[in-house]
């Protein structure tokens, strides 16, 4: 289960950074955040990315041995 999380991990980060990213900063110049859940979901898709993209780079660190 724990590959598995992390695979999810790393696919979403690879597949969804760009939309999440494009579409938030669209967001942001539109919107003014005063809902709470809505900085929060920003936030957890920010470091859902970010972790995904650590964890992509330690597996292609591993590849390049």
């Amino acid at each position: 289960m724990k590959e598995f999380l992390k695979y999810l991990i790393i696919w979403i980060a690879e597949n969804l950074s760009i939309p999440f990213w494009v579409v938030g900063h669209v967001h942001l110049s539109l919107n003014i955040y005063n809902d709470i859940y809505e900085v929060i979901a920003s936030f957890g898709m920010n470091i859902i990315v970010g972790v995904g993209f650590y964890f992509g780079w330690k597996e292609s660190l591993k590849n390049k041995i």
